[in-house]
């Protein structure tokens, strides 16, 4: 199912029908109202939609420019210029055979967007150099970690710098950094730099081995909500909390992410759920480390604190980098009379969140 933002149903609705957003909101409590609340935000807003006659998806599938990607998008097909590539990381699937995957981010007029490369796709890393000119065949999308991004099975293709295609002015929106004392919950790509002060055991549940998504288990049988009953593989999550001198939060590490920090490949880190001691060496090698993380801020209501869930880790970045970063960017104030710490000595002894992957 294409999942699209409620702020883009509400920006067509907005334009096409030449509704004021105050206007549009209170269509939208008023279906709300009207269905009980048994529907969201955004199914509302598409139905509100439907009864002005806006059509919200031009296309679905074949040749998009990035900001028209949603989540559930199939055969889709981009073309964009690397920013970066990730090296490949390899893992044992469930069956016991070996796996790989490595990744790059694209970018086009319109935006950036992470690419996954599995299995053979993910070959071709090495050999990508920032700058290329890539298009992607076949690809489909998926949301992670609110995140949007573009996954390669058998089916897609991969071409380097083809043949008669060329990019206008590449989008890249300039990520701000940001002090922890600053952050927002509505911060959506920010980057904080700072020093690991105490890191937390990994925490471990099932997952649906074809769409990555959490299954439920009954009775020893597992059932994911589109795949229905199948064998599931786990998934991963760690949190640490990290000080900058501002403040400190938890900053949550799911999968890609963990493996990052901790440079270790998906076999070796599920091996840790049965010898949970051997992390013990880990999580004291990771004290008084260095990250650069890159991710967005939020709200954890349960314990009604602000958390950092990173979508890029560098461990130590590189000094020379990030003092031409302080020289390039302006100063930032620090907070006056900031509040304490919101994690506590008790805030570090409880259990890490876990979401949705």
């Amino acid at each position: 199912m294409i999942k699209i933002p409620l702020e883009r149903i509400v920006a067509a609705i907005k334009e096409k029908a030449n509704i004021s957003e105050e206007e549009i909101s209170k269509k939208i409590e008023e279906k709300l109202v009207q269905l009980s609340g048994l529907i969201s935000k955004e199914g509302a807003a598409h139905i509100i939609a439907n009864d002005l006659g806006i059509k919200l998806l031009e296309q679905v599938s074949g040749r998009l420019k990035i900001s028209n990607i949603l989540p559930g998008m199939r055969d889709v097909e981009i073309v964009g210029n690397v920013q970066r590539v990730s090296p490949i990381s390899e893992f044992a699937r469930k069956d016991g055979t070996p796996g790989k995957v490595a990744s790059m981010v694209l970018a086009d007029e319109t935006g950036s967007i992470r690419v996954a490369l599995w299995g053979h796709h993910a070959d071709l890393a090495p050999t990508i150099a920032p700058k290329t000119i890539v298009k992607i065949s076949s690809g489909f999308v998926r949301e992670n970690n609110s995140s949007i991004e573009i996954h390669l099975n058998d089916r897609s293709k991969v071409e380097l710098s083809p043949p008669g295609e060329t990019l206008g002015e590449i989008k890249l929106a300039a990520r701000q950094r940001k002090q922890i004392a600053a952050l927002q919950p509505t911060d959506a790509d920010v980057e904080l730099m700072g020093t690991i002060v105490q890191a937390f055991e990994p925490r471990f549940f099932e997952i649906c081995p074809q769409c990555a998504k959490r299954v439920r288990l009954n009775n020893g049988v597992a059932t994911c909500e589109v795949h229905k009953e199948v064998i599931p593989q786990y998934g991963y999550v760690m949190n640490a909390i990290l000080d900058d001198g501002t403040e400190t939060i938890r900053a949550v590490f799911f999968r890609r992410q963990m493996e990052q920090l901790v440079k270790l490949s998906q076999d070796q880190i599920i091996k840790l759920k049965s010898s949970p001691e051997a992390f013990e060496d880990i999580k004291h090698n990771l004290l008084g480390t260095i990250v650069k993380l890159a991710g967005r801020a939020k709200k954890n209501e349960m314990f009604d604190r602000l958390e950092f869930v990173a979508n890029e880790v560098e461990v130590w970045p590189d000094p020379k980098q990030e003092l031409e970063h302080l020289k390039s960017s302006p100063q930032v104030e620090q907070p006056v009379n900031s509040p304490p710490a919101p994690n506590g000595a008790k805030d570090l002894e409880e259990l890490p969140s876990v979401e949705e992957v």
